[in-house]
């Protein structure tokens, strides 16, 4: 081989040799900022769940008296027990025990059969009826307030809700669900959510499935402080609740 071809073999083999370089520099470029996204995932969800420990454990340590007063009310306008615990469908599926005051008389749940066909949600999926018969006078003013929904965090704090996600459906509803609307599922539960602060029960069932696949692909610490802030004027407005 000539002295000019050793020369352009030489040449190529550098050119290769950069190459090479360069994949293995963007490759290891790739790898540092995958480490850092994962890494990040963890900081955000162990920081989210930390904060939910926190702040359900000093809700129910100053809401405590409110809590004593509301079971003597409960317990003083219907017989029965003072919560109602429900099993709901958590993160990927998994069952557990949902908490709320009972607002409801005791034979509500046999009742509901007679009261289908005046379901109000547009959708049929999840059952909603405004005026509903099987609701206690007290239980009318626990639903208005959201105050049914305060030992939920419980939930919360036990870890099998957060306080933003999307709210945890009875198996009955999961089992009537599309692929779309499993995909709320993907997340942990929470007492708040973005359609709760958006219009609660008015907004009919597939807008609800929309706006929780909305949360759960933009979901973040401030998204969450933004959702929280706005449950306050919601709940005080009473719109959407019943």
């Amino acid at each position: 081989m000539s002295e000019a071809g050793h020369e352009s073999l030489a040449a190529q083999i550098r050119m290769l040799q950069s190459e090479m370089a360069a994949r293995e520099k963007a490759r290891a470029r790739l790898s540092l900022h995958l480490c850092a996204w994962q890494v990040t995932v963890i900081l955000s969800h162990g920081i989210k769940r930390f904060l939910d420990i926190v702040l359900s454990l000093a809700a129910l340590i100053v809401l405590a008296p409110l809590f004593l007063i509301l079971i003597v009310l409960i317990k003083l306008t219907s017989p029965g027990p003072v919560f109602f615990v429900q099993i709901r469908v958590g993160q990927y599926g998994r069952n557990f025990c949902f908490y709320k005051f009972r607002s409801m008389y005791v034979d509500a749940e046999a009742r509901k059969k007679e009261l289908l066909s005046q379901n109000q949600s547009k959708d049929g999926v999840i059952f909603k009826m405004k005026n509903d018969p099987r609701i206690t006078p007290i239980g009318r003013i626990l639903r208005k307030t959201s105050m049914d929904e305060l030992p939920q965090f419980l939930n919360v704090l036990f870890g099998d809700m957060s306080l933003v996600g999307p709210r945890p459906p009875v198996p009955s509803e999961v089992a009537e669900y599309s692929i779309e609307a499993r995909k709320r599922l993907n997340v942990r539960p929470g007492l708040t959510c973005l359609w709760q602060v958006s219009g609660r029960s008015d907004i009919p069932f597939n807008e609800q499935v929309s706006l929780d696949k909305q949360y759960i692909s933009s979901r973040g610490l401030m998204s969450d402080l933004w959702i929280l802030l706005r449950t306050v004027p919601a709940i005080l407005s009473g719109k959407g609740a019943y």
